[in-house]
């Protein structure tokens, strides 16, 4: 891995070569059958989570609720949920799942962040991604179709804000960066893990050389590993940059159960292990679990992988 984040308290955490860790995309709740979750003990869960050892916490970007979609996260902005659970964890990575680029000002997400990562000590990891609720620009008064090149520019604003002292950067889509000004805070490491969160419309080149990881979203395991055996090629010889996934999950109370086929990740513990094992083999570094279409309660699983998985799997620091 880049230099840099080798001992950076989120990024260690949940990163190393050849190890596999997981963590939870929140809320920590199942909600299989409305479009939004009731938070109901949503702090105490995300301490469970916390005190167990599971490496990360992740917050998406929902900013309106669309019937089309039909999902609306876990409905809290992410980084004022971000600040909150500073409060309420020690040890968990806070990271953002991501951030819709193209619909926030990137000098605006680079003082969250900061801020953010400050109160986290240190625990906060900037996942990036394009959108794709191609409903909510017109709502921005923003252009979906330009949302690449925008996503590229205010990546590279974000990090030459939060990693150089009075930056000078002109830019096409945004303002102007004369030198006149320093952004307050930085973030509380040498510098802030910017990750793409899907693939954001770039190509796998221009990911791998800008961002300090990917989260994808899960394809069919074969797919998973041809994907990243390519996102490894591209970085023989190179500094390490993690490849992972998130995925939408159902633990089976039948722990023999084999994996089923669909879009939810299902099965019963011992088949996850398995799959988890072999795409750890495979190079995939880390997988984070959204409970919304879970069949049972959220604790129960929680307490299930803390029991039997999470030893396989544990978090790095």
């Amino acid at each position: 891995m880049p230099q840099d984040l080798l001992n950076h308290r989120a990024f260690a955490r949940v990163f190393a070569p050849g190890k596999l860790t997981f963590g939870f995309i929140a809320p920590l709740e199942a909600y299989p059958d409305t479009p939004g979750p009731t938070l109901r003990d949503h702090e105490r869960l995300a301490r469970r989570v916390d005190q167990a050892g599971f490496s990360a916490l992740w917050l998406r970007d929902v900013p309106f609720y669309d019937p089309s979609f039909g999902d609306v996260g876990q409905v809290l902005d992410p980084m004022v949920y971000a600040g909150f659970l500073a409060a309420a964890t020690e040890h968990i990575a806070i990271g953002t799942a991501g951030l819709v680029l193209p619909l926030r000002d990137p000098l605006i997400i680079a003082k969250q962040a900061a801020s953010v990562d400050q109160l986290l000590g240190g625990r906060f990891l900037l996942g990036l991604a394009s959108g794709d609720r191609p409903a909510e620009y017109p709502a921005f008064g923003a252009d979906f179709h330009n949302r690449a090149e925008r996503f590229r520019e205010a990546f590279q604003v974000i990090r030459h804000t939060l990693g150089t002292a009075w930056p000078t950067l002109p830019t096409t889509y945004y303002g102007q960066l004369t030198g006149q000004l320093d952004l307050v805070p930085k973030p509380a490491a040498q510098r802030l893990p910017q990750l793409a969160i899907g693939f954001a419309g770039q190509s796998l080149e221009w990911l791998h050389t800008q961002a300090d990881a990917v989260i994808s979203h899960l394809a069919e395991p074969a797919d998973t590993a041809r994907l990243v055996s390519q996102w490894h090629a591209l970085g023989e010889g190179e500094p390490y940059r993690p490849f992972g996934y998130g995925t939408f999950f159902d633990l089976d109370k039948n722990p023999d159960l084999p994996l089923q086929r669909g879009r939810v990740l299902r099965a019963g513990r011992k088949a996850l292990i398995e799959l988890w094992q072999r795409q750890q083999d495979q190079g995939v570094a880390h997988v984070a679990l959204n409970f919304k279409p879970l069949s049972r309660p959220a604790e129960a699983v929680i307490d299930e992988l803390a029991e039997y998985v999470l030893p396989c799997f544990p978090s790095h620091l």
